[in-house]
């Protein structure tokens, strides 16, 4: 079986970390391989929303593959090649246009975090633990990272979890921000399920329109850019409005049909 794969069952389409013996530790081929999984699950049709989860490895992801090490790092120039694959892997699950859930269970430690701060929405397990270590291995985190950090928690929690290195737990992760929901141990993949359902059953349309609003408005948008504007105005005019309105006034569920 590949190290990472992609299952579509529509309206979902599942990202599975797949190296249960090394409880999902990220390779060079496993950061690589995501940028066309997720434009697969994008082009899709039936794809409403995308989730990314560590399978049966007990882990999401432990981090990077150590043994790796010795060839990325050999020189400054296959360092840069490693980071611009991950960082690739992380902006394709960024910028998807298609909402992005991780189901977190087990280790999330490293490139883990990474990988799930690039989604739009996280939901973790009780039994879950979160680090990010760079400082103890003499690195710094990179840009991308540690602004995807602060946007979600803060300068003061990203200095604690940076600065110190330390594994911290689902419920610390929750109080901080890391996390969104928290669940019982061994159900987040279920709740992830049930709540991409609920992503499912509104209009696909505002949904993806809904995330360009809000990464703009973190870029920097005024409340008067021109691309916000014309977003919004956008709206009166697709298809799902024309239902949507319809319906609400016919009392009846709106059968949206944008894809």
């Amino acid at each position: 079986m590949p190290p990472i794969r992609l299952d579509i069952k529509a309206p979902l389409a599942e990202i599975v970390l797949n190296r249960p013996e090394r409880r999902n530790a990220l390779s060079v081929t496993m950061w690589q391989a995501v940028p066309g999984l997720v434009a697969e699950a994008n082009a899709h049709k039936d794809v409403k929303v995308i989730l990314l989860h560590g399978g049966t490895a007990g882990a999401f992801a432990a981090g990077a593959d150590i043994s790796e090490f010795e060839t990325i790092y050999a020189t400054p120039e296959t360092a840069q090649a490693s980071g611009e694959s991950i960082a690739r892997a992380l902006d394709a699950i960024e910028t998807s246009g298609k909402p992005v859930i991780a189901a977190i269970e087990g280790a999330c430690v490293g490139g883990g975090v990474s990988l799930a701060m690039a989604t739009d929405l996280r939901v973790a397990g009780a039994g879950a633990r979160f680090g990010v270590t760079p400082g103890k291995l003499g690195l710094v985190y990179p840009a991308g990272d540690t602004r995807r950090l602060l946007a979600a928690i803060g300068p003061g929690a990203t200095k604690d979890i940076l600065f110190t290195g330390r594994i911290f737990t689902a419920d610390d992760a929750r109080s901080i921000g890391l996390i969104d929901r928290l669940v019982e141990t061994g159900t987040a993949l279920d709740a992830a399920r049930a709540w991409a359902s609920e992503i499912a059953a509104i209009s696909q349309w505002s949904t993806r329109a809904i995330k360009r609003m809000i990464r703009g408005l973190q870029a920097g948008w005024s409340d008067d850019n021109p691309d916000a504007q014309m977003l919004f105005l956008e709206g009166f005019s697709n298809e799902d409005f024309q239902e949507g309105y319809r319906a609400f006034l016919e009392k009846r569920p709106a059968n949206f049909t944008y894809r």
